[in-house]
């Protein structure tokens, strides 16, 4: 994370010779001089400064003094919702052109680039169709840059972070006594604007290190971007692959599998994306912010350290709330995420594993990859409280394959037609049971339903009890064709 406080402007560089570039600079007049009390002007303020304006603002020059305050002013008048999705945006594109730690910079993706990704999700929809019954769900293959998956998928993290900001955002309302809050209305909107500046800051970050790590937009196991775009990243492909020892068409073919197969399960089982983020809501609504926390480090703020509440945020704010309908959101969370990704792994490998040398290097790979997680991941996990990669992956992907040898690929791809028929965490402790359970139909429960609703299936008279032993004649059309209860 940055040490800037709340990120505010861009973070200072460092001179080009390292230490003695900074005594240089400390020689020369730079820092903080009794003269400047503020800090302002130039070479003031580095990274050691004790003015908190200069730490603040970072190395800012006169005439970039203006803009900050700007800038800090928009964020204090900030009246949108519990998180300032601006800021959070404008932090991960900064976040995104700095490059990632081993140096590698954000670039635009050019014709052939584009062309080769095109290329690989048309040849991998065609090696799903022997691996699953679901139909093509990617309209289109798009290859993007890290900045262009930012602004691809911000929509998303907004319907997943704002349920969980929104407990914070009033929790710092409500710190302050009841006969207070009526006259402390201006502080309660600063404070407020204040969190929702420190949620986009923190959003922003972990979108941006997120952006310089992903290789689609299905890598955390939920639909990030536009249903229909199998999108691939070329620049974060080819970091992937580049110590696999693996050619770097498998590698991009591999993944490209990966995103084909998550478009096919989201564009055509249309329960499933509100079945996952409602799952985020669920459980958002059971945490416990501790305000006791939360008070005793607002009581105790120091302006010259402002950025002692951001770390608050990051240090066991949140507490999920242990009652049953807590514990039953988080499985039904982690299951749901297992299952996609489970499935996804198992229809891959199907479709790979005839055709791909490399198949089960990448396979084992990419497991590593999702179990160990990054640094984007903790910092969603301390926002959210949650950990956003699926834990059973392994056991959700031995039950679907188990179902493929039991059922063929048309019964296992038939349970995604009802979230009633999908296995539970329980039977991912025992996949043998489940794969030879009698399973309900409900396709056709649903069909009957969808006639009653359209007016093309029979009526039953509500008015007077059906039974099916009075006899059918002509002269009685209610009952005609309708000898079942």
């Amino acid at each position: 994370m940055s040490d800037t406080p709340f990120g505010f402007g861009l973070p200072p560089e460092e001179p080009d010779d390292g230490d003695e570039g900074k005594k240089k600079d400390q020689q020369s007049g730079g820092g903080q001089e009794p003269g400047n009390p503020f800090g302002f002007g130039p070479g003031a303020g580095g990274p050691g400064a004790d003015n908190p304006l200069a730490a603040m603002f970072g190395s800012l020059n006169p005439t970039d003094l203006g803009a900050a305050f700007q800038q800090l002013g928009q964020m204090l008048s900030y009246e949108g919702g519990p998180v300032n999705w601006d800021m959070a945006k404008q932090i991960a594109r900064q976040t995104v052109s700095q490059g990632t730690s081993d140096g590698v910079k954000d670039s635009s993706v050019g014709p052939a680039e584009r062309t080769a990704v095109q290329e690989a999700v048309r040849l991998a929809d065609l090696w799903l169709d022997d691996a699953t019954s679901l139909p093509s769900g990617a309209g289109s293959g798009v290859a993007w840059s890290r900045a262009e998956w930012v602004e691809a998928t911000l929509p998303a993290w907004k319907e997943l972070v704002d349920p969980v900001a929104e407990r914070v955002g009033g929790a710092m309302g409500d710190i302050l006594p009841e006969e207070m809050q009526a006259m402390a209305g201006p502080l309660i909107g600063m404070m407020r604007s204040m969190g929702g500046a420190m949620f986009g800051t923190q959003i922003g970050q972990a979108v941006g290190v997120l952006a310089g790590e992903v290789v689609g937009s299905t890598d955390i196991g939920l639909p990030l971007g536009p249903i229909g775009k199998a999108a691939l990243l070329p620049l974060n492909v080819e970091a992937f692959g580049k110590d696999l020892g693996v050619p770097k068409e498998e590698v991009r073919l591999y993944l490209a599998l990966r995103e084909a197969a998550h478009q096919r399960l989201f564009a055509h089982v249309p329960w499933l994306r509100a079945h996952l983020f409602g799952a985020v809501e669920g459980y958002a609504r059971g945490i416990k912010v501790d305000t006791a926390k939360l008070e005793d480090v607002v009581g105790q703020f120091d302006p010259q350290n402002p950025e002692e509440l951001q770390q608050a945020l990051q240090q066991g704010m949140f507490q999920p709330e242990d009652t049953p309908e807590q514990k039953a959101a988080l499985a039904r969370l982690e299951t749901a995420l297992a299952l996609v990704e489970g499935w996804v792994d198992a229809v891959v490998h199907a479709a790979a594993k005839p055709r791909l040398s490399s198949a089960d290097a990448l396979r084992e790979t990419l497991r590593r990859r999702r179990a160990t997680g990054g640094p984007a991941e903790q910092t969603f996990a301390t926002l959210i409280g949650l950990e956003l990669r699926p834990r059973r992956l392994r056991d959700a992907s031995r039950l679907w394959a188990s179902l493929t040898d039991a059922r063929g690929v048309d019964g296992r791809d038939a349970l995604w037609s009802h979230p009633d028929m999908l296995p539970t965490a329980s039977d991912l402790d025992d996949p043998d049971g489940f794969v030879h359970r009698e399973q309900i139909d409900f396709s056709e429960l649903d069909k009957m339903l969808g006639e009653a609703a359209d007016g093309s299936g029979p009526k039953p008279d509500l008015k007077k009890p059906q039974t099916d032993k009075k006899p059918q004649t002509d002269a009685d059309p209610e009952t005609e064709g309708d000898d079942t209860e």
